[in-house]
């Protein structure tokens, strides 16, 4: 089976064409500079092409897509009609979905209705799934939301303790986000464990980071929350923060909410506390040469992650495993080290030479550590294909 993952921004659109049950890529690329003038580059294993092609909407960049997957010299299909569904990544699913769905005008209304919630990402992937429709209208869509794993939360997990007018009325409570990796790593992870039936702590950590608390199979907690601020220190995202802190700095500065929080997703975390960048490789070789600002958001960054394991195994009344997925769980040793040793306390030991892995696969954890913890490398363009397969095969019963 063939899926085309899509994932539309604003003024881009990202595309895989998969077989969700193999996992192997046929080919990926990026139509980027949408509006503008366009550009495409598209990959087949190691060979790249860029093309600039007028991009004036969406539904250009998608001709363009499917015009080079079916290319006589660039092409991985001979037409169109072996793409036998597209899987889309959709920000926002607010309280309308609690899974992934095969997209009708209900479906397509009920994203409308949660634009208020992603404003910016919903309406761009509204743009990828009418471009899709109108260039291939007798091809199944799916919507896989990002929020749509933590649906599971319990009340005492996603409700704010604000006027119950505002949840009512304006659906405002935690709905957390980078769901399709978290499901995919709780998926991978009851894998390795041979039964679904155990309880976990997912770090998804990178530019933006995330953590869950998983009992089987089933999200309990999350760190996200209305939006992806909330939770830890991030790449540019301050991560928690006393709301008097905005009233303070908007008084004293003469600045509205709206620069406010601009300010606090763009120009902060890591970034703010360092003053030199938001790539913590960067951070990192800052620290190793004294750079005591580098050293404090690397620090605070580790210790904020290790607080929020410990409340979500106090939350999940205990913890066989520990995850690290996402650009830094994948591939910085120092950060999980550091973020384990918070944790010996409940008998977390990590091998110091399995941590050393890179990108892989690997269980790092010591055989008398009384919780597994493994790197496990997330996929979620895997997991938007799979959840595609079996959505449309399972309408064609």
């Amino acid at each position: 089976m063939n899926v085309l993952v899509i994932n539309a921004g604003s003024s881009s659109l990202k595309y895989q064409l998969m077989n969700p049950e193999t996992g192997d890529v046929s080919a990926k690329g990026l139509c980027e500079r949408i509006y503008i003038d366009g550009r495409l580059t598209h990959k087949v294993g190691d060979k790249k092409v860029v093309k600039d092609i007028p991009m004036p909407t969406h539904s250009e960049a998608i001709e363009a897509v499917l015009q080079i997957l079916v290319d006589p010299e660039n092409g991985v299909i001979k037409s169109v009609d072996e793409i036998d569904a597209v899987g889309h990544r959709v920000l926002h699913g607010g309280m309308e979905f609690s899974d992934s769905c095969i997209i009708n005008d209900e479906v397509i209304k009920a994203i409308e209705k949660c634009i208020p919630l992603g404003p910016l990402h919903n309406p761009a992937n509204l743009m990828g799934i009418r471009a899709c429709q109108a260039v291939m209208p007798n091809t199944p869509q799916v919507a896989v939301f990002d929020t749509a794993f933590h649906m599971t939360m319990p009340p005492k997990a996603y409700r704010y303790a604000i006027p119950t007018e505002y949840y009512k009325n304006d659906d405002i409570r935690r709905y957390g986000f980078h769901g399709t990796s978290h499901k995919y790593i709780a998926r991978r992870a009851a894998e390795l464990m041979g039964t679904k039936n155990f309880k976990m702590v997912n770090c998804h950590l990178g530019n933006g980071s995330s953590l869950s608390a998983v009992k089987d199979g089933k999200c309990q907690d999350t760190s996200m929350g209305l939006s992806p601020l909330a939770g830890v220190p991030m790449g540019t995202r301050s991560g928690d923060i006393d709301a008097c802190v905005v009233q303070f700095i908007c008084n004293k500065y003469g600045m509205s909410v709206d620069d406010c929080l601009t300010m606090l997703n763009k120009k902060s975390g890591v970034l703010a506390l360092s003053g030199v960048s938001s790539d913590f490789r960067d951070l990192s070789a800052g620290a190793e040469s004294g750079n005591e600002d580098c050293k404090l958001a690397l620090e605070k960054f580790y210790y904020e992650v290790a607080k929020y394991v410990g409340a979500y195994t106090a939350a999940l009344n205990g913890i066989d495993m520990l995850t690290f997925t996402a650009g830094v769980g994948e591939n910085d040793a120092d950060a999980r080290a550091a973020i384990c040793s918070y944790l010996s306390f409940m008998g977390v030991k990590i091998d110091p030479e399995k941590n050393k892995a890179r990108g892989q696969e690997v269980k790092i954890s010591t055989e008398d550590s009384t919780v597994q913890v493994w790197v496990i490398p997330t996929n979620e363009e895997l997991m938007i294909a799979q959840d595609t397969a079996e959505l449309v095969n399972a309408a064609k019963k």
